[in-house]
């Protein structure tokens, strides 16, 4: 445990930016799961604009980098636009 004042604040930010990091990554993985499951091209074509919504704003708030953001987001949007198999 820190003895000084500035530690201890430090530690008491990044509890509540990890918690919040944390909700965020999850809800992204659940959005990304649910595109991926989706039973067909529709439905998950209806699905791509919430989910990279979604990552759009964890990235607004640096919760994952702007890269990894876009990257997501041109996976998901090649396996809702691929044909069928």
């Amino acid at each position: 445990m820190p003895r000084h004042k500035a530690p201890l604040k430090r530690m008491k930010q990044d509890k509540r930016k990890r918690a919040r990091n944390r909700s965020v990554k999850a809800a992204l993985k659940t959005a990304a799961k649910a595109v991926r499951q989706a039973p067909n091209a529709a439905e998950a074509a209806k699905l791509v604009p919430t989910t990279a919504s979604l990552i759009d704003r964890a990235a607004k708030k640096r919760v994952i980098h702007w890269r990894t953001a876009a990257r997501m987001k041109s996976r998901l949007a090649k396996r809702a636009n691929a044909p069928a198999s």
